[in-house]
């Protein structure tokens, strides 16, 4: 294998490995559109650190959250070679970006990340569930159940959405997510701190109402 030598030094030059030369890590800022849907596909993405929301825009201008994503969820499927859906940090996150044809000359990469897109997807499932079923208050009991950590009884979440993008995630109006989480306030099963922040005061109430127990 030919090397490249260091003009300085006169010593061989280490030459990055594939996996290095198709791997970027980024660190972006909170409320960053990573990508644009329709734009080209020519990365897929990994969460490393942060929160990161998918949206697709709907013809009459309204958006829809579709997915929301962690540490460990992959993200850049495409349609047609174009991105399928926008993608936005709602926090600082660190993100690692792969060629999409690295998937076919690093099988390893390609098994893990398909193994990471069929979890997620079992996760969208439960999402339609969510929006085909559930009434407003169910739908917002759920959402701040999956917020909470395994494990949690109770506790605060620090949301890092805004009551529109629940809405937007949950398919429903602004005014019917206030209302929603006004209801669980009465309940006694929230207490609501701040606009980001909410105290879950009962876990297994609030698993009954969503469906969960």
């Amino acid at each position: 294998m030919r090397q490249n030598i260091d003009e300085r030094t006169g010593s061989p030059t280490r030459q990055p490995s594939f996996v290095e030369s198709h791997v970027q890590n980024l660190r972006v800022a909170a409320h960053v559109t990573v990508l644009h849907e329709g734009d080209p596909a020519r990365r897929i993405m990994e969460v490393v650190e942060g929160a990161v929301m998918l949206t697709k825009l709907l013809p009459d201008g309204r958006r829809q959250v579709v997915e929301l994503l962690g540490p460990g969820d992959v993200f850049g499927l495409a349609h047609d070679e174009a991105y399928a859906c926008s993608a936005e940090t709602l926090t600082p996150a660190t993100i690692t970006t792969h060629e999409r044809n690295a998937l076919e000359r690093d099988p390893a990469l390609a098994a893990r990340l398909l193994r990471r897109f069929e979890a997620q997807l079992c996760v969208m499932h439960s999402h339609a569930l969510v929006l085909g079923r559930m009434s407003a208050l169910e739908r917002v009991a759920f959402f701040l159940l999956r917020l909470m950590p395994d494990g949690m009884v109770g506790g605060t979440l620090r949301l890092a959405m805004t009551r529109q993008e629940i809405a937007d995630f949950l398919g429903l109006t602004l005014e019917t997510v206030s209302r929603a989480f006004s209801e669980l306030k009465r309940r006694g099963l929230v207490v609501l701190q701040r606009a980001d922040e909410v105290r879950i005061q009962d876990r297994s109430s609030m698993r009954r109402l969503a469906g969960a127990a």
